[in-house]
């Protein structure tokens, strides 16, 4: 895929202008994978205007995007890579793989677009605009209180219903049934990697009235109160991944070890050309064996 390619799998069919938009969106192929090169402000106006439209008949639009995690995930394992091949947007949630790209592209990523600050510029759009929220994902108390802060911060934004993200079976089945019925514009949906890329694959031709999926991670936990951002210095230089990991050491730490070298490996490996060359796909493979297993959330 070129430098100048746009994301592959949108349908001719319904809302044309919203299409158009999404077919010019450029991309680089950053580590394996093709991400868009679009800033904060870009992707804020082209979510809104996405909802506005809902283009796409029988199904919603769905947008994610990827970190050092993702990129080695990806690179990894062809069936985690295959729940990415259908995303209308891939944006770069990690600010190492735009430095890089700055170096390594011929298209440079403007900026991290990461999704706990997107959600804020969506937010007060969508509010001025009548749009609609559900909030999927998390504990039930982490669910409940960020759709309460949010509320607080955005009073006339609709939310039109949440849930946390622990269903299956008959009470999964009945919650799918009730967001299509509700017809949120957006429905942001944090369940961590691939959980959340593994639901739209398997149950979005069950939300038809929809508008767009957007996966979102711990952005939850943000917005709940119950993490805390790092400091912009910190985010700017790429190092947000060590204050997180300060948070949760037991949980991330393994997590940070194994793909963050990888992550950063495979980037190298690709370079200007994509391509994998012999000599950086030996360096790929000594920063993780085989046999080393994917770390899960």
């Amino acid at each position: 895929m070129s430098p100048s390619e746009s994301p592959a799998g949108l349908p001719a069919a319904g809302g044309p202008g919203v299409f158009d938009r999404l077919r010019a969106v450029p991309v680089i192929r950053l580590g394996g994978m093709a991400i868009a090169a679009l800033g904060m402000r870009e992707t804020v106006d082209l979510m809104i205007e996405a909802a506005q439209a809902s283009p796409r008949p029988g199904r919603p639009l769905y947008m994610t995007s990827a970190n050092g995690e993702v990129l080695s995930r990806h690179a990894r394992s062809p069936d985690f890579a295959r729940l990415f091949v259908t995303a209308d947007l891939v944006n770069a949630d990690g600010q190492p793989m735009v430095l890089l790209s700055r170096w390594l592209g011929a298209r440079a990523l403007p900026e991290r677009v990461a999704t706990t600050d997107l959600f804020h510029g969506v937010a007060r759009e969508a509010a001025a605009r009548g749009l609609s929220f559900y909030l999927f994902g998390a504990s039930e108390d982490e669910n409940r209180r960020a759709v309460e802060n949010v509320q607080a911060l955005y009073p006339s934004l609709r939310i039109v219903g949440r849930s946390h993200g622990y269903l299956t079976g008959e009470a999964l089945s009945d919650t799918l049934d009730q967001i299509d019925a509700l017809a949120p514009d957006i429905l942001w949906l944090a369940l961590g990697v691939p959980r959340e890329q593994a639901f739209v694959h398997e149950h979005g031709a069950r939300l038809a009235h929809v508008g767009i999926i957007k996966t979102s991670g711990g952005l939850f936990n943000f917005l709940s109160g119950s993490r805390t951002r790092a400091p912009a210095w910190m985010q700017r230089a790429g190092l947000e991944w060590a204050w997180r990991l300060r948070q949760e050491p037991i949980r991330l730490f393994w997590r940070y070890a194994v793909t963050n070298p990888h992550a950063i490996g495979l980037m190298l490996a690709h370079g200007r050309s994509g391509a994998l060359t012999r000599g950086t796909g030996r360096l790929v493979r000594a920063l993780l064996p085989s046999r080393t297993p994917l770390v899960r959330r």
